[in-house]
């Protein structure tokens, strides 16, 4: 048997990390759609934002899209190892009350565990 642990708070935070990268990528064709020589200070640096933009906006809805499907998938698996702690939580509650509602427990026996 292996020792796995899963951290659902980090699962968690990065399917919302996720979320939040694909409304940008929703909003934001090109981020720098607008900036000019006068910003960027070098018409090759335009030119190359430029062609990043035209390239971005053929490739964003395939990425957006896996973004989107990956988000779901880490918030589908932190409530399903969410679900599985609760019932093993659950399950091992009604196998301490079995086993300590007959009062006749070990207590202070000295008895080998």
């Amino acid at each position: 048997m292996s020792d796995q642990t899963a951290d659902i708070t980090r699962i968690k935070e990065s399917a919302r990390s996720l979320s939040k990268i694909h409304r940008e990528f929703s909003r934001n064709a090109n981020p720098a759609d607008g900036l000019g020589i006068d910003v960027l200070g070098d018409r090759s640096l335009v030119e190359t934002f430029d062609d990043f933009g035209d390239n971005w906006k053929i490739h964003r809805e395939r990425l957006t899209d896996e973004i989107e499907k990956l988000s779901k998938i880490l918030s589908t698996a932190a409530q399903a190892y969410e679900d599985i702690d609760h019932q093993l939580a659950e399950a091992l509650r009604g196998t301490d009350k079995q086993g300590t509602g007959t009062g006749t427990g070990t207590g202070g026996s000295g008895g080998a565990k």
